[in-house]
């Protein structure tokens, strides 16, 4: 049996898609903006989607980019992490 390998991303890769799920709280949707816009200035916050949970305690946000490469990527998600509200980034 073969294993599959993932598929290979070419950069520039525009319409990346990312989903960052956190704890449901007053500013959280900005504050994913405002962090991720530092990396990928062309992030237009119109076209942010934003979904409560079933029981409303996490808020998922999702977005695309034009990813630049896997640095970017990484510090996207390395920053999002940081901010201490942010539980996953897909």
């Amino acid at each position: 049996m073969s294993k599959q390998e993932p598929p290979k991303i070419e950069f520039p890769c525009e319409g990346y898609p990312i989903k960052v799920i956190g704890q449901n709280g007053s500013g959280f949707e900005d504050l994913v903006i405002e962090v991720v816009q530092k990396h990928a200035p062309d992030l237009d916050s119109t076209e942010v989607s934003v979904q409560a949970s079933r029981n409303g305690r996490f808020l998922s946000v999702r977005f695309r980019i034009t990813a630049t490469g896997p640095s970017q990527l990484k510090s996207i998600h390395q920053d999002l992490m940081a901010t201490g509200r942010v539980q996953m980034v897909i």
